[in-house]
């Protein structure tokens, strides 16, 4: 919210300075994001009139302008604007001003005497526009001061506004927290009612139910929509960051400023009774001011008129944007003006959904007081009438009174203040703060009774009262202390591997953490054939994150790929956190904690000890298995089908849990198709495994060595080359039984003596009793249930 100093000065008189009304209204909660100072050295900068107006005849872009200061005589000045012409009213710094960090003086401009210097608002400091000379209004009178004409020195100030306090989307909302905050009170408004002067109306019905529970408008007929808009207007549209159209479009943009109830003007001659508020039909367009045609649906509210029928035509975006049809322009005399109460949920979403962001939708979005309609239809028509003349009807003031929000009366207790502050208030200081912001106060034995304005939709309950008291009473008067009571320390259980654990090891495998949104690009996660079960959010922050994520990688990968963009050739990126699916209507989606990893570029850093070797399945491998060591899980890999892998070097990855086999997740190489669709050069290898699982660990136990020697057996065996290796070991191990201590793989051998299509796969089988020494007999017969087990079961042979 952008404004005036002395806008904001006019509603609250107070004696405090700039600064200190700055660094006020930062500590009651309304952050000064910007203080912009305008107009603070404008002396001897006086309102002048250009005459005459000569070529110079030394130079093209110059001109030689004799110009009326009001002293009685004319002054010789030399210009270079374009729009400098005989008749322009504009600002002139006379000799001995100084402008910015100039010194005006006489001097001499390619041989032609020039005293003083006509100027642009940029070089004096009261606008951003450099394009040519400040231009003011035909009637600005000759040789006063600019300052005292424009009602400077004045400040531009920008505040961060939370999304609770939509009150403060106008400068009268802003005026109640600052005159609480000051000691002072609000100026009373003068919106008095302006009587009707003829019965012109224009039916208004509402078919919307709640969504729109109040419509007021009213028919001002004979207006002058070609007067120009007054100084003092336009100066404070300017300071508030918004730039004058033309009289009856900038004053709905003042009311909205002044009282944050946005409002819209209409042509009345462009529009056929009865005015229908009603939900927009799929499909139905409409064309709005911004020269735009949009397609809506029924999430869409439209104001129409009954032209081709009972509401058929829209004319307006509800609580967005007016229509294009039936604007105010210079030859309107006729106005319709209209200012309903839009509810958030109606609104809330809209605009994004359309690609625009619009100063109503923004105020409707985050609540606007319901009783405002009506008394900006008055105001507005009091500066209309005194402007612009005409002839007001009567206001149309449709509500439907079962829906309009009511005023919550919340109570506060004495106790409970002084206990959540940690400090007794005085009961008048309470009271004092409560009425200066404009709450209804009524003293009860243990407390009072407070009734929110309808502006103030953030007041529901007490704790909102306690904030208000603490905000304006400062929350450096309120001492610090610690919290007391006892607590309770829950101690992590030691059969769970911390989440501290889990990222330490994944950065001493040489890999830097990351955090990505968890919202997503739905077509990012079709592009990864990952949308099934994605959870579309009714009110996004943007387009590009209109989706809860499904997987972690799309948005990791994505990271990658923007730091392989700025020159980054090796990568190892993790990221723990959750996905989300979908459930069943009603139900909240079904999260999943995840950790997943990425990396790209060469294995190791550059060094000069080791050739340089891109990462690889293998690699990325390896760094999960130090992950699942680190909690004792036993995983085992099976070829994976999943859409984004690469066919033949990706896996899923399951966990043995005893006798069982558990998916956790996936391991392997981007497929090429993906990689080219995300414009990556380099192939990148990952893994996405559910973070549980790898959590889970076993107590350890102490154990007695076992006295008797181990023995071991190797044997080689050839297996088609489809056959993985996690599913030979589970046959071995469940061939081998209680005996078999541990299992490697030693040796995969492909080529002469192999078979094709088949490989040799060598292990090494350790086997021992706790009890007793193995016989030899034993050991053979373990050797051959393994030797046909796999025969059996995946058609092993024994190498010979």
């Amino acid at each position: 919210m952008k404004f005036s100093e002395n806008w904001l000065r006019q509603h609250v008189k107070t004696d405090a300075s700039r600064e200190q009304l700055a660094a006020t209204l930062t500590a009651i909660g309304l952050e000064v994001e910007e203080l912009t100072v305008l107009g603070a050295a404008l002396d001897g900068v006086v309102v002048a009139r250009i005459v005459e107006c000569a070529k110079h005849p030394e130079a093209d872009r110059l001109q030689v302008c004799q110009v009326d200061a009001g002293t009685g005589g004319l002054l010789q000045i030399v210009c270079g604007a374009p729009n400098a012409r005989p008749g322009l009213i504009a600002p002139l710094a006379t000799i001995g001003t100084h402008v910015g960090e100039l010194t005006i003086k006489a001097a001499k401009l390619r041989g032609v005497e020039s005293n003083g210097m006509l100027c642009s608002a940029k070089e004096l400091g009261i606008d951003a526009d450099a394009s040519g000379l400040l231009e003011l209004p035909a009637d600005a009178p000759i040789g006063t001061p600019l300052a005292d004409y424009l009602g400077l020195p004045d400040a531009t100030i920008e505040l961060k506004l939370t999304p609770n306090r939509a009150d403060c989307f106008g400068v009268r909302g802003i005026a109640f927290d600052a005159a609480a905050a000051l000691g002072s009170q609000v100026e009373p408004l003068q919106a008095d009612p302006v009587p009707a002067a003829s019965d012109a109306v224009l039916a208004v019905e509402l078919d919307a139910g709640a969504k729109v529970p109040r419509f007021a408008g009213r028919v001002i007929d004979g207006v002058d929509a070609t007067v120009p808009t007054p100084l003092w207007m336009a100066e404070r549209l300017r300071r508030s960051g918004v730039r004058p159209i033309s009289f009856l479009v900038d004053v709905t943009q003042y009311v909205m400023l002044e009282l944050g109830q946005p409002m819209h003007a209409f042509d009345k001659d462009t529009l056929q009774a009865p005015v229908v508020v009603r939900p927009a039909r799929t499909g139905e367009e409409t064309k709005l001011l911004d020269g735009r045609t949009v397609e809506l649906d029924e999430d869409f509210l439209v104001v129409s008129d009954s032209t081709g029928g009972r509401g058929a035509r829209a004319v307006a975006l509800g609580g967005i944007m007016g229509g294009h049809d039936t604007r105010v322009t210079d030859a309107t005399r006729n106005v319709f003006l209209e200012a309903a109460h839009w509810v958030p949920s109606a609104i809330i979403g809209r605009s994004r959904k359309l690609g625009m962001h619009t100063d109503a939708g923004h105020r409707f979005e985050r609540g606007v007081d319901p009783e405002l309609p009506r008394i900006a239809v008055e105001y507005a028509t009091r500066l209309i009438l005194d402007i612009a003349g005409g002839v007001p009807g009567p206001v149309i003031d449709v509500v439907r009174d079962a829906d309009m929000p009511k005023p919550q009366v919340v109570g506060l207790r004495r106790e409970r203040l002084a206990r959540v502050l940690g400090v007794r208030v005085p009961d008048a200081e309470v009271e004092r703060i409560l009425r200066a912001l404009g709450l209804g106060v009524d003293a009860t034995t243990d407390g009072w009774t407070v009734t929110a304005p309808t502006r103030r939709f953030d007041i529901a309950i007490e704790e909102d009262l306690v904030e208000e008291i603490a905000r304006i009473h400062g929350y450096n008067a309120i001492p610090t202390t610690l919290p007391g009571g006892a607590t309770r320390v829950v101690a992590q259980p030691e059969s769970v591997l911390d989440e501290v654990t889990v990222r330490r090891q994944m950065v001493a495998r040489d890999y830097l953490e990351t955090i990505n949104y968890a919202f997503v690009d739905a077509g990012l996660l079709d592009s990864w054939q990952a949308a099934e079960g994605a959870v579309a959010l009714a009110n996004p922050l943007s387009a590009e994150l209109g989706v809860m994520r499904t997987s972690l990688l799309p948005g990791l990968v994505a990271a990658l790929g923007r730091n392989a963009a700025r020159q980054q050739r090796r990568l190892r990126l993790f990221e723990v956190g959750k996905t989300f699916h979908a459930r069943a209507v009603g139900e909240a989606p079904r999260e999943t904690r995840r950790i997943a990893a990425v990396a790209s570029g060469d294995v190791q850093a550059e060094q000069w000890g080791a050739p340089a070797r891109p990462v690889d399945f293998h690699d990325i491998k390896g760094d999960l298995e130090a992950l699942a060591a680190a909690s004792g899980a036993r995983l085992i890999f099976r070829p994976s089908g999943i859409a984004w892998g690469h066919p033949g070097r990706s896996a899923d990855i399951l966990r043995i849990d005893g006798d069982a086999e558990v998916a956790i997740g996936w391991i392997g190489q981007l497929h090429p198709r993906l990689q080219k669709a995300l414009d990556l050069d380099a192939p990148v290898v990952a893994f996405e495994v559910e973070l549980a699982p790898l959590q889970r660990r076993a107590l350890p136990a102490a154990s007695a060595l076992s006295p008797y020697p181990s023995v071991r057996r190797d044997l080689a065996f050839v297996v088609p080359e489809t056959v993985c290796w996690a599913a030979l070991e589970a046959s071995v191990r469940a061939a081998a039984g209680p005996s078999l201590r541990d299992l490697t793989l030693f040796d995969r051998y492909v080529g002469k003596g192999v078979e094709t299509g088949c490989k040799s796969l060598a292990m090494g089988l350790i086997l021992q009793e706790e009890s007793r020494t193995l016989t030899d007999r034993e050991v053979d017969q373990v050797v051959a249930e393994v030797i046909a087990a796999l025969r059996g079961q995946h058609g092993a042979e024994i190498r010979s």
